[in-house]
């Protein structure tokens, strides 16, 4: 049913120009209709009723197809259209239309400048490092797979806390990350990694969830059109092994590319890629662990999955799609430790005060464990499913503030920098954010909060799975 609704809402959009969730708040008064649809949602026969009664009033004087080319218009009115032909939904070609192809974390500006102003992913390393002492690792290496690199910095700081803790044990590391540019601020902090611990084989690839941890693609057609290439870096100096990582700037270029899903308006990679870096004065000595093509055996000591989706995709998703595989990676003694946003705190009180009813993190890890489990059924006898107490689960990040910025009189560039971290741990969509851009309540609720707190900072929630040792 979902499908061919949502077939009917793309034609519609497509015809007369609009975004998808234009539809939805003009046909429900629901912007994200679409976006619950494509992951699982389900609504009633009267909301269904109410889309097509809005189809049918606006079907008279329909226009021939057309692309929407966004331009900045004022809320209220439709985008700027320019005529050009659209391919139909057959092609499998994506659309246009940002809106239908925009995901919260792929957005780079907002991405970046929470990532430089907030202390999350320092907090979430150190949580992270913790794990390592409850694994056992098994010869011949230690085996970390993290599903979502990001631009690096929860890696690099792991592996620190790695080599602190097993300087002379080789490393198997495995990093999924579909994004290019994410994966260029990744290798630029990697080159003194393998300075410090030189028995290091790091794998980057833009596989699956349900593919990365095995370096397997499912499909044929996939297989046929695998990139799998190997640098085995010369020399021994940090300053060597940023050169050559910088030399893969062209390979990365012209094979990291994604495009959107027809059907689910996610990212996907064009071709799957599989990136191996070693140091090759010590390939002999890693030589059972480098990977080859064909598949690899999985079986991690730790898989760390920080913030690996959506805070409004569905339970089902979540369950299916993210972690059961992932949780079917683990080895004997292995740990999976995820981590997401917890709400309860002044950055929500932001999105409160401008959206009242809005409430994102609707699932918490109590609710995951138990899909997990009941995803996994027979396979997940020999895991443990650790909710832990709020105590051990929670914990607190800042946004970086001077003690002299928060005052009677906040600067302009404090207040926006704690919106942006608001609305991004929120994972509010760009169509909402045109509504209250253009008047001033979204900085006065902003300067209220940081006044009433004398700072800005957000809670995270995790949880673990392990299996038992053998």
């Amino acid at each position: 049913m979902n499908e061919q609704i949502l077939q009917e809402i793309s034609e519609f959009c497509r015809a007369r120009g609009l975004a998808e969730s234009t539809f939805g708040r003009r046909a429900v008064n629901d912007g994200k209709l679409a976006s619950r649809l494509r992951n699982g949602g389900r609504i009633t026969t009267d909301t269904l009723d109410r889309i097509r009664a809005f189809m049918a009033r606006n079907s008279d004087g329909v226009p021939a197809r057309r692309r929407v080319l966004f331009e900045p218009t004022p809320p209220g009115n439709l985008p700027i259209v320019k005529s050009t032909a659209v391919p139909p939904v057959a092609s499998g070609i994506a659309s246009d239309d940002p809106q239908r192809n925009f995901r919260f974390f792929d957005n780079r500006q907002k991405y970046l400048l929470f990532v430089n102003t907030c202390s999350e992913k320092w907090e979430i390393a150190s949580r992270v490092s913790l794990e390592l002492a409850n694994i056992h690792p098994r010869p011949p290496a230690v085996r970390v797979f993290d599903a979502g690199v990001g631009d690096g910095t929860v890696l690099a700081r792991v592996m620190r806390s790695m080599h602190d803790r097993f300087p002379t044990t080789p490393f198997y590391i495995v990093g999924k990350e579909i994004s290019l540019e994410d994966i260029r601020l990744t290798l630029h902090k990697m080159a003194d990694r393998f300075v410090e611990h030189p028995s290091t084989v790091l794998v980057l690839t833009n596989l699956a969830y349900a593919e990365a941890p095995w370096l397997a693609v499912k499909s044929l057609s996939a297989a046929t059109s695998l990139v799998w290439k190997e640098l085995a870096m010369e020399g021994s100096t940090a300053h060597s092994f940023e050169k050559q990582i910088t030399d893969l700037e062209p390979f990365l270029a012209e094979s990291w590319k994604a495009r959107v899903s027809p059907k689910s308006g996610n990212p996907v990679y064009e071709r799957p890629v599989i990136l191996v870096i070693y140091r090759n004065d010590h390939r002999f000595l890693l030589d059972q662990i480098v990977p080859r093509p064909g598949g690899t055996v999985a079986d991690y000591d730790l898989v760390i999955a920080s913030q690996p989706y959506r805070a409004r995709a569905s339970l089902e998703f979540k369950a299916k799609r993210v972690l059961a595989p992932l949780a079917r990676a683990l080895g004997p003694g292995g740990r999976m430790i995820a981590i997401h946003s917890y709400g309860h705190d002044p950055g929500m009180e932001i999105i409160s005060k401008v959206w009242p009813n809005d409430d994102p993190f609707v699932h918490n890890r109590h609710d995951l464990l138990k899909e997990v489990k009941h995803e996994l059924g027979a396979a997940g006898r020999d895991l443990n499913f650790n909710a832990y107490s709020d105590q051990r689960s929670l914990f607190r990040y800042d946004m970086h503030t001077l003690p002299s910025e928060i005052s009677s009189s906040i600067g302009t560039s404090t207040l926006l920098a704690a919106w942006n971290a608001a609305i991004y741990v929120g994972q509010v969509e760009d169509d909402r954010l045109s509504d209250v851009n253009s008047d001033r309540r979204y900085i006065e609720a902003t300067r209220e909060v940081l006044q009433q707190h004398g700072g800005l900072w957000f809670y995270d929630e995790s949880f673990v799975i392990s299996r038992r040792q053998a």
